[in-house]
């Protein structure tokens, strides 16, 4: 499990990663809510992946854009995520949902960090989901 040591904390291009979520917020589909959201992420390989909330009149069925954000990472060929920016379409910050929160634990770990937004320091994903079930759990619980 890929883990970002504090040295490796000061390589993540913030700034970047920030305007590429206000700029996926703009993408936003959000008639309902009238909340857009842009989300994106920072991959240990360097690259950076978008993704913004898709409603549906059925509302169970609106994909939040971590899940759009999810999507493109693995719609470029995978890989891990080092770093999220999730922005509300007033450009601030938001915290994800707890569905979205497992979903970036399956594609980041524990290690991934989450952008406070400008001058505060980024929480670690184990900070907002602790003891999290993961693909590892899967082989150790199955029935006997």
């Amino acid at each position: 499990m890929y883990c970002l040591t504090v040295s490796s904390l000061n390589e993540i291009p913030w700034d970047d990663v920030r305007e590429h979520a206000i700029r996926a917020s703009v993408t936003s589909y959000s008639p309902y809510s009238k909340v857009r959201v842009g989300a994106a992420g920072y991959t240990t390989d360097g690259r950076i992946v978008e993704g913004a909330n898709v409603e549906n009149a059925s509302y169970g069925l609106t994909l939040c854009a971590e899940c759009s954000l999810v999507s493109d990472l693995i719609r470029q060929g995978g890989g891990r995520l080092a770093a999220v920016a999730i922005v509300a379409g007033d450009h601030q910050p938001i915290a994800p949902c707890g569905r979205c929160r497992q979903l970036l634990f399956e594609h980041g770990g524990n290690g991934l960090l989450i952008d406070a937004g400008e001058g505060r320091e980024p929480k670690h994903l184990h900070e907002l989901l602790p003891d999290a079930f993961g693909p590892e759990d899967l082989g150790i619980r199955k029935n006997q």
